[in-house]
């Protein structure tokens, strides 16, 4: 490799992002002692603040009991507000036009219950044939509780024959010429197999043109690449936490609700305690009076806990900002394209992300061909102290998360990468 461990540890010395706010696991082989950790698109690392920041929630509990909704140091009660600004601006968002709740999948059920009103021959949802399996569940299931049949109104775009990525368009093609047959439009804004970054704007208009109702599965793509989805006049997104935002596994998700929806007496949304006005909350009135923000889809008492690491690591993103995040992402994914680009030459490997910074996050992915996937990562982490993640059968995630990875991390997973798969022919037909 012509690019080697000196370059990387200059390249760190002139570029270097936030590792230390970090906590990086040891390795489990290799000569270092850290992993090199490129599976944040799976799971985040954890802020060195969060321990302490859970600790004070725990103080106030064990101090003040349930005396802590009004009396802690952050109310219990208003909790959740101090999410709302830092969440809107991570989206390009307006305060009223967000809010942290459930987790993904929930909350994507929640929106569709709005959202997804099918009626005459607009019935049909699309999404792309990639999408991640708990967002094909979850119109599949929609599908069926509205007395439809799922495969008769679930449309699955798939790339043309031959390619890996979903072209623009080709979901705008298809959108002028069936749209008035689309009632939800549910694309992943950042395709979880991939790496490719859809054109939201673009995707969006088209779909809003055409009459469909346009949402975002946005797991992949906040606090990965800049969002403007008020601008961009998205209707609705959700999207977890526990990946690039960095708050513990299973942390909250977020949610998006465009303002022009915001209020409306005609759309139907399911009510719960926590989602009627917040002045009036313990009048214990039997009817909801919600105001005209995303929080009245709400349901439920805040999990506290669970939102403390939450507030942690959105202030890290608003400290260092998504623009800086960005830059150095670009950075950072296109050093490890270009070692990447030396080890796939000779070996059976194939890279499917986009090569344009524009198409794609933080994440390059690597078809295996006939070596096996979930393998190849156990190698990784037990005899080189990298780890990244499969996707079987046969795709290697590699994430660069600007944040906390390095130079060096990304050459220790080239120096591995050609340590692990002997050199060979390509499988017939297989190109990057």
């Amino acid at each position: 490799m012509t690019s080697g461990e000196d370059e990387a540890r200059r390249r760190d010395a002139d570029d270097p992002g936030q590792r230390d706010l970090f906590l990086v696991p040891p390795a489990e082989g290799g000569r270092y002692p850290e992993v090199a950790y490129l599976a944040g698109n799976s799971l985040g690392l954890q802020p060195r603040a969060a321990r302490a920041d859970l600790g004070e929630e725990l103080n106030a509990w064990a101090r003040l009991a349930v005396e802590g909704h009004f009396e802690a140091d952050r109310p219990w009660l208003s909790y959740p507000q101090l999410l709302t600004e830092p969440s809107a601006r991570l989206v390009g968002a307006r305060p009223a036009e967000t809010v942290v709740m459930n987790s993904l999948t929930v909350n994507l059920h929640l929106l569709m219950v709005s959202f997804y009103r099918p009626t005459g021959r607009r019935t049909r949802i699309v999404i792309e044939d990639s999408a991640f399996p708990s967002d094909s569940y979850a119109v599949r299931s929609q599908a069926r509780f509205h007395g439809l049949d799922p495969d008769a109104t679930v449309v699955r775009l798939r790339p043309r024959p031959g390619e890996d990525l979903l072209r623009t368009e080709d979901v705008t093609g298809f959108l002028a010429a069936e749209g008035d047959t689309v009632a939800l439009l549910l694309l992943g804004g950042l395709n979880y197999l991939t790496g490719q970054l859809m054109d939201i704007p673009v995707v969006t208009e088209a779909g809003r043109t055409a009459g469909a109702v346009v949402g975002w599965d946005l797991a992949h793509a906040a606090g990965n690449v800049p969002l403007r989805l008020h601008d961009w006049g998205v209707d609705f997104a959700a999207w977890c936490t526990y990946k690039y935002l960095n708050s513990g596994p299973g942390s909250p998700g977020g949610v998006f609700i465009h303002e022009r929806h915001l209020g409306r007496t005609d759309l139907p949304r399911f009510d719960g305690w926590w989602g009627t006005d917040p002045d009036t909350r313990f009048e214990m009135a039997p009817v909801s009076r919600p105001l005209p923000r995303a929080d009245a889809w709400q349901l439920s008492t805040p999990q506290l806990l669970a939102f403390t690491p939450v507030r942690t690591s959105l202030e890290i993103f608003d400290r260092v900002g998504m623009d800086t995040l960005r830059a150095r992402s670009e950075r950072l994914t296109g050093y490890l394209e270009g070692l990447l680009d030396e080890v796939t030459r000779d070996r059976p490997l194939t890279g499917v992300t986009p090569r344009e910074p524009a198409r794609r996050g933080a994440q390059l992915s690597v078809r295996t061909g006939a070596v096996g996937a979930g393998d190849l990562v156990k190698r990784l982490r037990h005899e080189h102290g990298v780890l990244a993640d499969a996707r079987e059968p046969d795709i290697v995630r590699f994430a660069p998360t600007p944040l906390y990875s390095t130079y060096h991390d990304c050459w220790r997973v080239a120096e591995a990468l050609a340590a692990v798969v002997p050199p060979g022919p390509r499988d017939a037909g297989s190109s990057r």
